[in-house]
């Protein structure tokens, strides 16, 4: 019997595993490294559960996706006696269960000492676990999970491609560890594995940071769209060839675990799964346990959701629901689930399929791709990346111009005609703005619409992606500190507000409309039409575009909008002249779509193949 190491048993030292110890191990009594064995510690005598995100085993999508049926857990222990016991979940489990016949008594130990165990995984088991109930500190050494595949191995040349702008203090982190955990380790990926660092910035020091598997390439700011385009692009030419390209955002923390597993499950899977994409989930950065999306959805208006609802991952109930989750019938047919490029590992055999990204800077660029290629995807626990969650990072001219232009232009070339349903959302995201007197972020919508409808000559043309990204960036609303936005406050007559009265509950508040006001902030946009008036007083709203606090902006002459995240805001003023300006050149706009919107959109379907070429991208990123 040959068996094959799938997923080390790990503890690890960082903020998250401090703050949220319950994704690794959850004990009744503390986990510690101790620094001076250099060792893993259970501390004290107390039961150690290890049916977690991060340290169960996912039986259940191992059978789906590899050909592997018998599952064994190893163990390195030593210290005082303890008991092993297997733990199992089934779809309804609300936390491990415990197989109590497969109890073992391991003797106390000074010396290392290693145990074997086949697990006994049921037909309806999910994840699979183990614990153990010390009467003192035992000491963890290298404990994995290994399988007996049936089926020969695949080969497998993994390419780990990120692109960054001026983001040193997370890219540098993540080679260290990477190095670390991954190319100095005797583990079987340390010879089949290279990272190539796109460096849009040029700011990189690439000869600290360069090394035999590890590559920094100097790059025109050309977006993410450019640098994970320039990363495919090397991942297929380099020697040995990538088989899957694994890319993946700048400004995460990723765990190298998540990579090995990657790597691992890739040269076990089955022959249904041999072209799945691999995607990882993204858990926010500053609540480590939380999950925000593993896989999303593309509607056909072109708005974007999560598949799964938020979870908390160190619940063993939310656990087996993550691996359980199915995408309804409905919306599978529609085959329009993709895989966000945080963490998304791609067979170089769909990118010669299918093509290189659409060069739209950023934004909707993974969303386009993985709608293209309609893949299977994917996911298991403890394939993640942690990444900062987007509220604390709203950004204007990325949701109102890059949005826009992207997600029309995406709609275009996967055959989805704009009038579908984007235009019902660009004319209500330009109303909402509008109706909140945000008349930069609607010029934004507008300046993304008419870009978009200057058709795919334009789109390829080199510098125009940055030049548009920066342009939309000075465009937009300026935020200022607390402090100056309570002074402009006071400059402008409103000296009752002062940031330390304000808190999240206030700025989050809203008011309850009855119908008549309803009807009425329909039909005037919050009186700057038919019945206009300067209005009075203020409001305090939150900056997301996407908020709509109708009831506490109605009949305001100003609104204060908080960026709390970033401890910054702006003061916005009702002008009806300058809303009827920009509600004329939206009309104008509209009207030059029903002219020639057809041809626009057939352009862009027809340049796709050559928009998504090698040749194209060379010549774009002076690669050829």
């Amino acid at each position: 019997m040959t068996l094959f190491k799938f997923a080390n048993i790990i503890l690890e030292q960082n903020p998250r595993a401090v703050s949220h110890p319950g994704l690794y191990c959850r004990s009744d009594r503390p986990v510690f490294f101790d620094e001076r064995a250099g060792e893993w510690c259970l501390y004290g005598a107390g039961t150690y559960d290890f049916t977690t995100y991060f340290n169960a085993l996912s039986v259940l999508k191992l059978r789906r996706y590899t050909s592997a049926s018998r599952f064994f857990v190893h163990l390195e222990l030593r210290g005082a006696s303890c008991v092993y016991r297997q733990t199992t979940g089934d779809a309804f489990s609300a936390r491990p269960t415990v197989l109590e016949h497969t109890a073992v008594q391991i003797p106390a130990s000074d010396e290392w000492a290693t145990y074997d165990f086949e697990l006994s995984v049921g037909y309806d088991a999910v994840l699979a676990g183990f614990e153990l109930a010390c009467d003192g500190p035992v000491y963890v050494g290298a404990c994995y999970y290994a399988l007996e595949p049936a089926a020969p191995l695949r080969d497998v040349e993994l390419c780990l491609a990120t692109t960054t702008f001026k983001k040193e203090e997370f890219i540098e982190a993540n080679i260290a560890a990477i190095k670390r955990s991954i190319l100095e380790s005797d583990e079987d990926i340390a010879h089949h594995f290279t990272m190539r660092v796109v460096d849009n910035g040029r700011t990189l020091d690439v000869e600290r940071l360069q090394s035999e598997h590890v590559f920094i390439s100097p790059n025109d700011n050309v977006g993410g769209a450019g640098g994970f385009a320039r990363g495919m692009i090397e991942a297929m030419e380099q020697e040995p060839r990538a088989t899957h390209v694994l890319l993946m955002d700048d400004d995460v923390a990723v765990s190298p675990e998540s990579i090995k597993r990657t790597y691992n499950l890739l040269r076990l899977v089955n022959d249904e799964y041999a072209d799945a994409f691999v995607s990882g989930a993204m858990l926010n950065y500053e609540i480590a346990d939380e999950q925000w999306e593993d896989t999303g959805l593309l509607a056909p208006n072109g708005l974007l959701a999560p598949a799964k609802p938020p979870l908390r991952l160190t619940r063993f109930e939310d656990l087996v629901y993550n691996e359980l989750f199915r995408v309804p019938k409905d919306v599978a047919a529609l085959r329009q689930r993709y895989a966000a490029w945080w963490y998304c590992c791609i067979p170089v055999t769909a990118i010669e399929r299918h093509g290189l990204p659409l060069p739209v800077f950023v934004r909707f660029d993974d969303v386009e791709f993985g709608v293209r290629c309609a893949p299977t995807l994917m996911t298991m626990s403890g394939l993640c990346v942690w990444h900062m969650p987007f509220n604390a990072r709203y950004n204007a001219a990325v949701e109102r111009y890059q949005t826009t232009r992207n997600t029309m232009i995406a709609l275009c070339t996967a055959g989805h005609a704009p009038k579908e349903g984007f235009l019902d959302e660009l004319h209500n995201n330009i109303r909402l703005e509008l109706k909140k007197f945000g008349y930069e972020n609607a010029e934004l919508c507008l300046d993304g619409f008419e870009d978009f409808m200057k058709g795919p000559d334009y789109l390829a043309t080199p510098g125009v992606a940055e030049r548009t990204f920066m342009d939309s960036n000075r465009m937009k609303e300026r935020l200022v500190p607390f402090e100056e936005l309570e002074a402009q406050a006071h400059e402008l007559g409103l000296t009752d507000f002062y940031i330390s009265r304000i808190d999240r509950q206030f700025i989050d508040s809203d008011r309850a409309r009855g119908l008549v006001e309803r009807l009425s902030d329909f039909a005037t946009d919050n009186r700057q039409k038919l019945f206009v008036n300067e209005g009075e007083g203020y409001a305090v709203i939150p900056v997301e575009g996407w908020v709509y606090p109708a009831g506490v902006i109605r009949g305001k002459k100003y609104l204060i909008i908080i960026d709390w995240h970033n401890r910054c805001g702006a003061i916005r003023i009702k002008d009806p002249e300058r809303y009827a300006q920009i509600v004329k050149r939206y009309k104008a706009d509209l009207r030059q779509f029903r002219r020639c919107g057809k041809d626009v959109i057939r352009a862009y379907r027809e340049r796709r193949g050559e928009l998504t070429s090698a040749a194209f991208w060379k010549r774009y990123l002076k690669m050829a």
